[in-house]
């Protein structure tokens, strides 16, 4: 078991380190663009399945309550916890338009919408951000090594650097929590 237990956070620091020798400039990236549309008054919506829809829970919490600084909340909304609308759109209309019909409703030119998918075929995901682009907000894609066909139709998209969705979803993370910290201090100035 320790072999196993070594070979796994090993995996992951390495997937780390190829985070830090070649994503960088993309996560400084999406920070620019977070603190853009939050100083013109624009609004970040974040949905996934599963691990990826806690993912755009916890992300949306960071942002509109505080990460590391005390400051003014950030508008930032998880579309993925609503349990009414999603069964609602789910039972009526179908599971790959829970997101788009929610993005179609609340999404507006000036927003970002983050969809979140570690294969990055996620049906619904993929319909959330197509709507997304047609309400005219920025798109931002969160995946796997490839993109899977989200990378396609994104403006932006962080591939993790790995296959394996539990390193995905730990590089993510530490995407996420990058990016939250970088965006936050941008805005209090500090």
């Amino acid at each position: 078991m320790i072999g196993q237990v070594y070979a796994i956070i090993n995996e992951s620091i390495n997937v780390q380190q190829e985070m830090l020798d070649h994503h960088v400039p993309l996560l400084v990236e999406l920070a620019e663009v977070l603190v853009s549309t939050f100083q013109i008054g624009g609004k970040v919506f974040l949905f996934g399945n599963g691990g990826s829809a806690a993912d755009a829970q916890h992300v949306a919490a960071e942002l509109v309550n505080r990460f590391l600084l005390d400051r003014g909340p950030l508008p930032a909304l998880a579309l993925t916890t609503d349990t009414s609308t999603l069964t609602a759109i789910a039972n009526d209309i179908g599971f790959d338009q829970v997101f788009a019909r929610q993005v179609r409703a609340l999404v507006r030119a000036g927003d970002v919408a983050v969809g979140i998918s570690t294969s990055g075929n996620s049906p619904n995901v993929l319909n959330g951000v197509v709507a997304a682009r047609e309400q005219g907000a920025v798109t931002v894609g969160f995946a796997g090594r490839d993109g899977g066909r989200l990378k396609e139709l994104v403006d932006i998209c962080f591939c993790a650097p790995s296959t394996h969705t539990p390193r995905i979803q730990e590089a993510h993370l530490l995407a996420w929590h990058a990016i939250c910290e970088v965006v936050e201090q941008e805005l209090s100035g500090t």
